[in-house]
């Protein structure tokens, strides 16, 4: 950690040794964000082209020809309703993948261990990461905006609540992919948490339906699924309607973001799933 000199005392000593941590912690920042942009760009058709034709063909079966039997859900266009759910699906699956991928092939490869022991904290360590995987949601869900801008007409009635969803979301899935990425031991651990929990929470998020049209018993049980919380609050910030109030969507998404950088912290610290 870092500590403010004048918490100790003021003396030059102290002084340029915190400025000289801070400088290696703003360069090694810059060089963790310049090194996860630089693959997420190198290897653009596996980060950037899979998930456009996903949506795309979720967008004609679901969207095009479900769409046009179903009519319309909460007051809009059956295609409408279920776009910003696709794209807050993409945002989840992708920031998500770029940080487990990235932070195992880096303790696959050991070189992970070079960053532990240099003078790195271990903020600038995992918000590093996350950055990277929060670029990658981004991008990925502005490629899948325009995707869905060929299948429907979309409107943006919250702006601010639009980006700041999608921008603490992605966080949230960058620091659970990293999360993953400490406990995997090997590269069939790291597809588990995706297949068997990831996707499930996601379908099952309020992607394809409103929460009205479940039972009472079954809307109880969703409200456990937190992508419920995030899906309705991206779409509160588009198209204007939500099944979930907007406070405690964000409190939720808050205290996940939260829970998950502490934990990951925590568990850096420990040296766990890097220590053999």
């Amino acid at each position: 950690m870092i500590v403010n000199p004048l918490s100790e005392g003021f003396s030059p000593e102290k002084e340029h040794r915190f400025n000289s941590l801070l400088k290696v912690n703003l360069i090694g920042f810059y060089t963790i964000i310049y090194k996860e942009i630089r693959r997420l760009l190198r290897i653009w058709v596996q980060t950037m082209v899979p998930p456009v034709i996903t949506m795309t063909l979720y967008f004609v079966i679901f969207g095009s020809l479900i769409g046009q039997r179903i009519g319309q859900m909460e007051g809009v266009p059956y295609t409408t309703f279920i776009a910003p759910g696709l794209i807050m699906m993409s945002v989840i699956t992708n920031s998500f993948g770029n940080v487990v991928s990235s932070f195992f092939s880096g303790k696959m490869q050991q070189h992970l261990e070079e960053m532990l022991i240099s003078p790195l904290c271990f903020t600038t360590i995992v918000t590093g990461y996350v950055f990277g995987g929060v670029v990658r949601g981004l991008l990925v869900a502005v490629l899948v905006t325009g995707v869905a801008m060929f299948f429907t007409e979309l409107r943006l009635e919250h702006p601010l609540v639009t980006i700041s969803v999608v921008v603490l979301t992605a966080m949230v899935f960058s620091l659970a992919g990293l999360l993953n990425a400490i406990f995997a031991k090997n590269f069939d651990e790291i597809s588990m948490i995706p297949t068997f929990v990831l996707a499930p929470l996601t379908y099952l998020g309020g992607v394809f339906f409103s929460l009205s049209l479940l039972s009472p018993m079954w809307q109880k049980v969703a409200m456990i699924n937190p992508i419920l919380y995030m899906v309705n609050a991206f779409r509160y910030g588009m198209l204007g309607s939500s099944d979930i109030p907007i406070g405690l969507a964000y409190t939720i998404i808050l205290c996940a973001l939260i829970t998950f950088y502490a934990a990951a912290l925590f568990l850096l610290r420990r040296g766990t799933g890097i220590r053999s």
